[in-house]
């Protein structure tokens, strides 16, 4: 297997964590739920052998109920590999509640299952300025100004998870995660000895402050240096922890750096497709400040029945004429439906305009339509490229057998991004 795990509970996250390793020099392959780690291709070393995997899935928007067996179901395979570390892969700003994306509830499945050394939970990413403070969040809000993550103009208001704690032990806690342990930034240097000391196989659970990158790596250096006794670290956190780790990553990760890299295809020509599923503001503006695209606002009836069909039609037209296309949710429209549907109408219109017209590379703007449209496309897995930006990861979707094996893929969170990231995508 791997020395590095991660389970993202959402999509655009865990291609975040996948670029992070990469980046770092570390071979990353990130598969879909379904098939699993099952999917991983031969590599000179044999099977699955990748220095780190990862397993996507959309666990931010579900409720404990369904998260728990499908979680169980993952850690068989992960336990079968022993690696040294089990990443969690959460937002950065932790926004989650106990009766949706509970980070808590799934956590304490993790650590029934795999019975950790010890549960790691680091707090902030600086990279992404969110910072972590004797246990309190911070995040840069749209303005670049920090706000305590219970006073951000953008999460405090989030539509499902709002933030009405900063402090992330009590977060938690109403998750049903109790009992954190607090290593304090003016504690860091001493990081390796007070793990060491938490380490004792009782399940012990400590939260990490991080405030700057040099935070960062005195958390890796102490990982690397943890005695475990054969039992895995379970991280918790934010690409972050992809950092730290991948920071002491000679051997840090459990293998060869890039010794499990794949040939990567040829970069095809052709026009490309854009599909919009996050209506928040950042996403908007990336929308209309796009000049390089036929620009095709989304109402009700293009996702559905013989709308959909119509509409797959057109897009599938100005590709072939050589437009490249974006096709977009309006903010202002009320679609009638879950948000969780929505995504899936979406991914069915996507899959509607590929059957009629492979694009050449296709971005998905928002969490759950990425991870819709990259399941109803028939991915099995996807490999990093490269960035389009802080929070952005262009990968390769691979589904051997098909006409879109090979497809460059843009996938980003719905507030993350710079303004021209479609046109520079096109480019």
């Amino acid at each position: 297997m791997s020395g590095y795990v991660f389970i993202g509970d959402d999509f655009t996250g865990a291609s975040d964590t996948l670029a992070t390793l990469a980046e770092a020099g570390i071979a990353a392959r990130l598969c879909l739920e379904r098939p699993g780690l099952a999917c991983l291709p031969q590599t000179p070393r044999g099977r699955g052998a990748f220095p780190a995997v990862g397993i996507a899935t959309d666990f931010r928007a579900c409720a404990p109920s369904e998260v728990a067996p499908r979680l169980r179901a993952l850690t068989s395979l992960v336990r079968a590999g022993q690696p040294r570390f089990v990443h969690y892969k959460v937002c950065s700003t932790f926004d989650s509640a106990p009766h949706v994306g509970s980070i808590g509830a799934a956590v304490a499945v993790l650590e029934e299952e795999l019975s950790p050394a010890l549960t790691v939970i680091l707090g902030g990413q600086p990279s992404l300025r969110r910072f972590c403070l004797f246990g309190t969040l911070f995040a840069a809000g749209p303005d670049g100004a920090v706000h305590r993550i219970d006073r951000h103009p953008v999460m405090s208001r989030h539509p499902v998870t709002p933030m009405g704690e900063a402090d992330l032990r009590r977060h938690l806690a109403a998750q049903g995660l109790r009992d954190i342990a607090l290593l304090a930034r003016p504690d860091l240097p001493d990081a390796a000895a007070s793990l060491a000391a938490m380490a004792d196989g009782t399940g012990r659970r400590v939260l990490v402050d991080a405030v700057d990158d040099t935070d960062i790596e005195m958390l890796g250096l102490a990982l690397s240096l943890l005695e475990t006794h054969g039992r895995p670290l379970l991280l918790v956190g934010a690409s972050g922890v992809a950092e730290a780790v991948a920071g002491r990553a000679g051997g840090g990760a459990g293998g060869e750096a890039g010794g499990g890299a794949l040939a990567a295809p040829a970069v095809r020509a052709g026009p490309r497709l854009a599909l919009a599923g996050s209506r928040s503001a950042a996403t908007a503006a990336q929308v209309a400040a796009a000049t390089r695209y036929a620009c095709l606002p989304l109402g009700p009836d293009d996702l559905e029945g013989t709308g959909r069909e119509d509409c797959a039609a057109r897009c599938a037209g100005m590709l072939a004429r050589g437009a490249n296309v974006l096709a977009h949710l309006r903010p202002d429209a009320d679609y009638g439906i879950a948000p969780d549907a929505l995504s899936e109408r979406l991914a069915e219109l996507a899959a509607r305009i590929a059957a009629l017209q492979p694009p050449a590379g296709l971005a998905v703007a928002g969490g759950d339509t990425s991870g819709a449209v990259v399941r109803r496309l028939g991915f099995d897995s996807l490999s990093f490229e490269g960035r389009a930006g802080s929070g952005v990861a262009v990968c390769r979707g691979h589904a051997p057998g098909t006409p879109l094996d090979g497809l460059r893929l843009l996938l980003k969170g719905g507030q993350v991004g710079p303004l021209d990231l479609f046109d520079r995508f096109a480019a």
